[in-house]
């Protein structure tokens, strides 16, 4: 995938693709031809990619308003490459937990969940997440249920088998209100270690 920060990929698709245009007009089709199909090609990696790389980095800093603002360049969302999908609605759901909005985190993380992530490792700290969330609302039945499927999981990063850990010895010793609590504290700590593992996340300049 072209790795180029977000507003040069725009800048460049439109420079090739109005080149090409005026190419076309002024000196014929084929003048223009090798200048419309880059632009072409950055289209596709523009819609298909959208602004989640460029976003990362923000992410993994914890500056939610500068990763939203690269978020929101994404054209459509759903026209992303399902995996890019996923990352776009685990980054957006990041921001709204660190907002305290816990129903749309829950949403956003929800349909991360049902989409092709990379590996247990994605996987799990979404479940972590929402059990975080549910035991947060006092829903401990569907908490420990998202704590049990994560344990399930063949994980392999070690801040999320740390938080899997922790999760569990504060609801062994201390119960529900310790657990909630310890997550709390640690949750967005866990999302941001995640995203800079050296598997398939997005990473940006």
């Amino acid at each position: 995938m072209i790795n180029l920060n977000i507003y040069v990929l725009i800048g460049l698709t439109a420079l090739f693709l109005i080149g090409g245009i005026i190419s076309a007009i002024f000196a014929g089709f084929w003048w223009a031809f090798p200048l419309l199909l880059v632009g072409i090609i950055l289209l596709a990696v523009y819609i298909f990619f959208g602004s989640v790389n460029s976003a990362a980095k923000h992410i993994q800093e914890e500056d939610f308003d500068k990763a939203e603002q690269k978020l929101n360049l994404t054209l459509k969302p759903d026209w992303l490459y399902i995996t890019q999908r996923a990352f776009y609605y685990i980054m957006k759901g990041s921001i709204a937990m660190h907002r305290k909005d816990m129903k749309q985190a829950e949403e956003l993380f929800d349909k991360a969940l049902a989409m092709d992530l990379p590996s247990d490792n994605e996987k799990g700290m979404l479940l972590l997440q929402l059990a975080n969330i549910n035991g947060s609302k006092g829903k401990w039945r569907a908490a420990k249920n998202y704590f049990r499927e994560a344990k399930k999981l063949k994980i392999t990063e070690g801040p999320i088998k740390t938080q899997l850990l922790q999760f569990e010895k504060a609801l062994n010793q201390s119960g529900q209100a310790k657990a909630a609590r310890s997550m709390g504290k640690q949750g967005m700590s866990m999302m941001s270690q995640g995203g800079k593992s050296k598997r398939r996340r997005p990473k940006m300049r």
